[in-house]
């Protein structure tokens, strides 16, 4: 078999290069290591501690604001609540306070005590007795499962204890919404902006 002069004379440049590709390759810098992860958003709250029942100034059962309504039971007052390490990114926040052991009706849906959304993305807390219909640390709130926007305290029958569910969501947006819109809404709205979440749990029964 003939091998050409100009084959012969390209093929040692082809092997020269493969080898500097090689040598190269062995030679660059491992890429650094991942750095820990970020510290997970937590919600807590000096009213409330995770998984113990909930004092009863913050229930259905307490004196101020004066029982009223169909039912003639009291909202009591919103516990203060806190956060730490909102992911990068975040715009803002919703709350959602609901009972996951109660339904209306048969309903599907659980029972929501509280909504509030388009909390600024620089805000870390909400004060205790955050005033009914108003504005919530430049949030918004929506109806809870009475119609009303505001908080309603805990308020299960005699038996085994609800565990409240204090949720707190970090969007990457404001939702279009206005204030009195139902839980449903701002979770449609919320979809695909989720960062992150984290939940506080209070439990009471009368």
């Amino acid at each position: 078999m003939r091998i050409s002069i100009a084959r012969l004379l390209v093929m040692p440049a082809v092997l020269a290069s493969a080898a500097a590709i090689s040598l190269a390759a062995q030679q660059a810098p491992a890429p650094a290591p991942a750095g820990p992860p970020p510290p997970p958003l937590v919600i807590s709250s000096t009213s409330i501690t995770d998984v113990t029942p909930i004092p009863q100034k913050y229930t259905c059962t307490a004196t101020f604001p004066p029982p009223g309504g169909p039912r003639n039971i009291s909202t009591g007052i919103s516990p203060e609540l806190q956060w730490v390490n909102p992911p990068k990114g975040t715009v803002s926040f919703v709350l959602i306070v609901h009972d996951p052991d109660a339904h209306i009706r048969n309903a599907t849906t659980d029972i929501t005590h509280w909504l509030v959304f388009n909390i600024p993305g620089d805000t870390t807390q909400l004060p205790e007795n955050v005033a009914q219909e108003g504005p919530a640390a430049g949030g918004l709130q929506g109806n809870n499962t009475m119609g009303k926007a505001g908080y309603q305290g805990p308020c299960a029958g005699p038996g085994a204890y609800h565990h409240y569910t204090f949720e707190l969501l970090a969007l990457d947006t404001k939702l279009d919404l206005p204030q009195g819109a139902t839980r449903d809404q701002v979770l449609d709205a919320a979809k695909g902006h989720v960062l992150g979440s984290s939940v506080l749990i209070g439990l009471f029964h009368r």
